[in-house]
């Protein structure tokens, strides 16, 4: 006990003390082929801290790791960095702020149909059925908290009980049993609101907020006092007004006390304009959604989403040996070697050369190892092992390295030190348990997990329930359902929650050590249709905001069983704001959630820019790609 105290205290200091450090961060801005000078450089919420670009582009200034840079120019759109532990150069490409003209061509909207997000709502828990449609987190303006079915337990007694002390900011007053006791439920209580009644209720006599002519809102007896549910922040505090309830598409503005909290499938904390204005004035306290288990009406399977577009791969993705063409010089003569030891005499002849290269390190460990000889990839670095450390992003690759290569013990001690040096990454903990789990040590892969529970319920740490979470509760949720045994002792093993996971098949994880990375991945399906996920500024801002907030950088595709074959997995990289290379693992779960669950871990060295290059195939009897 003594030892996790301790080593939680040191975690704590290393945050404040990675956080404090001032360094300068320089770089060039460019409109993607000339420099841009006079571009204003600053930070947000620092008034006074700001420079411009020179006549060649080229930008210097003081910054801490959390501050946010900003870039603007007249006629560009405005761009946001946030400063890392490791963020030492920040080469920028500005895109210009194309507004609705008939001469050019406006970027498509990234809304997606209803119909698309009820066929997700199954296998992404950021999606929530309110009265009026489906909400997706990912998209929807604002932040939505979310409870899953895997959070609820049985000594949970009511609703209120639920509720209490899960959400920063909402207040419970009163307790289920209480209301209970003082009145019938409120279910035999209930009556519909006709239209008019409806429309002057929200304050509006418009009825086109009803779903399929029916008014969603069912008004329950007004009550004097009673059980509410407050959400802080909403309403002023001389006048607060309790949250309703939108529980199946019916929205009540009595607590529901007469609800079963273990047919709660999802819940959701709506507590802003963007999220609520479509209840009216009833929504002014913030809105409590909640979708059930037995109303649940959304598609059980997977839907292709490369199949809904008339989007064909053009085979135009480089692999093989236009790849191995760029090359460095080195890498082509170590790979052209007869033997072991000219390869060795390969390396020494550009050892000195590339003495400050932890890239060239990495090829060459990677060489060895591939060609057998395990005691010289060590050797090489252990030679030159100086070049990576207090660099998380170099530790990560070389990890990434040993993963594919299954050393699982050295790649652990790397994300040890990850860890030490990222302790306020919430990713640190998902690597660290996936690590102790690739060394057969599933009892410290739980602790773990328990321990970023932990943090996160005492508020030292935030999650991102959009993305993060759910590939954590995932993995989590993974671990005790196939070595429950190995984590569990005795009666321990009947008493602990395992939700079940609705998806099976091939899950594809994929995860970069640079934060500034961007790219494209393509997901081409046996029919020779692909999908795109972007990882780019340009087209997606918001996600790389949330990955710097909260400390990750992965994502996960899964693919189900609607379309069996072979599937193609191609990148385009468009670099990482320096000259220096990116790594991508891909991690290929084959039978996920079986008994008969594999891995295979792969590694890419990403350096060739803006040219679609084949990753890998992957052969499977399921289907689909989605995230």
């Amino acid at each position: 006990m003594k030892k996790i105290i301790f080593i939680f205290i040191i975690t704590c200091f290393g945050m404040v003390w990675t956080y404090g450090q001032q360094r300068t961060v320089k770089g060039k801005v460019t409109d993607g082929k000339n420099p841009m000078e006079d571009v204003v450089v600053g930070i947000l919420d620092k008034d006074g801290i700001i420079t411009n670009t020179d006549q060649k582009g080229f930008y210097s200034l003081a910054a801490v790791p959390g501050d946010v840079l900003t870039f603007s120019f007249l006629g560009m759109l405005p761009i946001q960095i946030v400063v890392e532990d490791v963020t030492r150069i920040l080469n920028v490409t500005m895109v210009p702020d194309i507004n609705a003209l008939d001469e050019v061509t406006v970027k498509g909207s990234r809304r997606l149909s209803q119909q698309a997000i009820e066929e997700q709502y199954n296998f992404r828990g950021n999606i929530i059925r309110t009265a009026f449609g489906y909400i997706d987190a990912e998209r929807a303006s604002g932040s939505i908290r979310f409870l899953q079915e895997k959070d609820i337990r049985s000594v949970n007694l009511g609703i209120l009980e639920l509720l209490q002390n899960r959400f920063p900011g909402v207040q419970v007053y009163g307790s289920t049993i209480g209301a209970r006791d003082l009145s019938t439920t409120l279910a035999s209580s209930t009556s519909r609101i006709s239209g008019d009644d409806a429309a002057a209720e929200n304050g509006t006599n418009d009825q086109s907020n009803n779903l399929a002519g029916n008014n969603p809102v069912t008004r329950s007896n007004r009550r004097s006092e009673g059980p509410a549910v407050f959400i802080r922040g909403f309403s002023s505090i001389q006048s607060p007004q309790p949250a309703i309830f939108d529980i199946d598409g019916q929205v009540f503005v009595d607590v529901p006390i007469w609800l079963d909290v273990n047919n709660i499938k999802r819940l959701a904390i709506l507590n802003n304009l963007a999220t609520t204005t479509q209840y009216g004035a009833l929504g002014a306290g913030g809105v409590v959604v909640i979708n059930t288990i037995a109303g649940n009406t959304a598609p059980k399977q997977v839907v292709d989403q490369a199949r809904l577009r008339n989007n064909f791969y053009q085979g135009d993705a480089l692999g093989g040996a236009k790849l191995r063409a760029n090359w460095p010089t080195y890498k082509k003569e170590l790979y052209a070697s007869a033997n072991l030891d000219e390869a060795k005499m390969v390396y020494q002849k550009y050892a000195p050369t590339y003495s400050n290269s932890p890239y060239f390190l990495m090829d060459a460990q990677a060489y060895f190892v591939e060609k057998g000889d395990n005691a010289y990839a060590e050797k090489v670095v252990a030679d030159n092992g100086t070049l990576l450390e207090g660099n998380p992003v170099l530790l990560k690759a070389l990890a990434y390295q040993y993963q594919a290569q299954g050393n699982h013990a050295s790649a652990n001690e790397l994300y040890k030190e990850v860890f030490l040096l990222r302790p306020n990454y919430a990713q640190s903990y998902l690597d660290m348990a996936n690590s102790y789990r690739d060394l057969g040590r599933a009892k410290q892969a739980a602790a773990i997990y328990a321990r970023y529970e932990y943090l996160l319920q005492e508020g030292f740490m935030e999650s991102d329930s959009i993305t993060l979470a759910p590939m954590m509760d995932r993995d989590f949720n993974n671990l005790l359902a196939l070595q429950r045994d190995a984590v569990l002792d005795g009666k321990k093993r009947k008493s602990v929650y395992v939700a079940e996971d609705s998806f099976k098949g091939t899950r594809l994880v994929f995860e970069w050590n640079d934060g500034e990375a961007e790219f494209d991945l393509q997901f081409v399906n046996p029919e020779g249709q692909y999908s795109l996920w972007k990882h780019s500024l340009a087209d997606n801002e918001a996600l790389i905001g949330r990955e710097k907030d909260f400390g990750y950088n992965m994502t996960e595709e899964l693919i189900d069983g609607s379309l069996p074959g072979t599937w193609q997995v191609n990148v385009r990289y468009h670099g990482n704001k320096s000259l220096t290379p990116t790594y991508l693992k891909a991690t290929v779960y084959h039978n996920y959630g079986e008994v008969s669950q594999r891995k295979e871990v792969k590694v890419f060295k990403l350096t060739l820019k803006d040219v679609n290059q084949e990753l890998f195939r992957v052969q499977t009897t399921k289907g689909i790609v989605m995230r």
